[in-house]
């Protein structure tokens, strides 16, 4: 057992919202992000592992980090832990990333990357591993992180994509989105109804689905992800914990 696979928040493009908290950028029938802490329990094969995001507002917006750590017998294991962050703007035209953070060392090889938007000239520049990094964008792109709120943002206002646009390393890639229905779900956090989500990159066998609740403002309370039809990761909600005093207090079905 060398090493966990990609980070697990490479496989949801979701990542956990709560509540309506308006922005004067956004029209008054809208809804948008609330901070919050959350935490998930993950299952990889026979080894596991704990994903905390946390997002909290700032000048330019908002800024969400995530953080995978292994633990149990996956600690014997595995070294190290996979640190992103994104600080992105929340507009009428959604979610704009502004600056993204990555350090893998959880993989076999230290990996990190640092890029910066500029959407005036529609560019975005930076490092992986210390090495240049340029590339020119025609349309709406998002990182790894933002595009988990891009995407919440648009299943709150009822009108999600069939296709987003994902900057994943120095790639762009295309993730195709599709809603499969609903079902009555148990995580460690509660009981809920939810709404399946799935995505998977063109071409690709490998699928993921969330299972998004929406009395969480769409909150994905398991994320799972299958290869070739066999189930090869598993996420579970243990904890969601708004961070602001005007945030409705929301809990399980009981």
């Amino acid at each position: 057992m060398s090493s966990f696979p990609a980070p697990i928040w490479r496989l949801m493009f979701l990542l956990p919202l709560l509540a309506q908290l308006p922005v004067p950028a956004l029209a008054s029938d809208e809804v948008t992000l609330t901070p919050h802490v959350a935490e998930y329990k993950v299952k990889i094969s026979i080894l596991g592992g704990k994903l905390r995001t946390e997002l909290s507002a700032n000048e330019s917006g908002y800024t969400a980090n995530s953080s995978l750590h292994a633990s149990g017998l996956a600690s014997v294991f595995v070294r190290g832990d996979v640190i992103e962050s994104s600080t992105f703007a929340v507009g009428e035209d959604g979610v704009r990333p502004l600056k993204f953070n990555s350090t893998d060392r959880i993989s076999k090889k230290d990996k990190s990357m640092d890029f910066d938007f500029d959407w005036d000239n529609n560019t975005v520049s930076g490092k992986i591993n210390d090495v240049d990094f340029t590339m020119d964008l025609e349309d709406h792109v998002y990182d790894r992180v933002s595009i988990q709120y891009e995407l919440m943002l648009d299943l709150m206002n009822d009108n999600p994509s069939d296709e987003y646009s994902l900057l994943d390393d120095d790639e762009l890639k295309f993730l195709q989105v599709s809603n499969i229905g609903t079902k009555q779900i148990k995580v460690p956090f509660g009981k809920f109804e939810a709404i399946g989500i799935q995505h998977r990159k063109k071409n690709s066998t490998r699928i993921t689905t969330l299972w998004c609740v929406e009395d969480l403002g769409y909150l994905p309370a398991i994320i799972e992800q299958h290869r070739d039809g066999k189930l090869a990761v598993r996420a579970v909600l243990t904890s969601y914990q708004p961070t602001v005093s005007t945030a409705a207090s929301v809990g399980p079905v009981e």
